[in-house]
């Protein structure tokens, strides 16, 4: 096997979806699309996983993550981490809602540069599967995301009014 052909690692719990999400993060130079239920429970408000994706965003100004939840609550109010990365990287961190007419999208993932993904086959189900190198999939996960985003709307506001 080469180091270019597909790498599939199969996930059997949270905890295996947990470190196969930080691997994905580490992995990604340009873009990452994370599209998960809430989030809560992910290591999304870990130190790991902040300084990860920090770099990630410090790494280029051509760097976006855009990150999509059925409820934002976990990332707004319980997430601190996450709203400090979007107070610093507010015009290339982008946290949406998905639409109403969507929420029977109920198999979370996550997307790399087009090329390596994390999913999961139910927002239920703790299995899934971490894809290393597999552009074909990836692109057909990513367009999914994109349709999905179109229809969503912005869950997070790093504005501050002056009343």
């Amino acid at each position: 096997m080469t180091e270019d052909s597909p790498q599939h690692t199969h996930l059997d719990g949270i905890a295996d979806y947990s470190a196969a999400l930080d691997t994905l993060c580490k992995r990604a130079q340009h873009t990452l699309y994370l599209f998960e239920k809430d989030y809560d429970g992910l290591g999304f408000n870990s130190e790991l996983r902040y300084e990860t994706l920090r770099h990630f965003l410090l790494a280029s100004p051509t760097n976006y993550l855009y990150i999509l939840a059925h409820d934002p609550y976990y990332l707004s109010t319980l997430c601190p981490r996450m709203t400090m990365l979007l107070r610093q990287f507010d015009n290339r961190m982008f946290i949406h809602r998905i639409a109403k007419n969507l929420q029977q999208a109920t198999a979370p993932f996550c997307v790399a540069d087009n090329a390596h993904y994390v999913r999961r086959f139910h927002f239920d189900d703790p299995r899934g599967l971490l894809a290393i190198n597999d552009p074909s999939n990836a692109r057909t996960l990513q367009s999914l995301f994109l349709e999905m985003w179109v229809n969503s709307h912005p869950a997070l506001s790093t504005t501050r009014l002056g009343l």
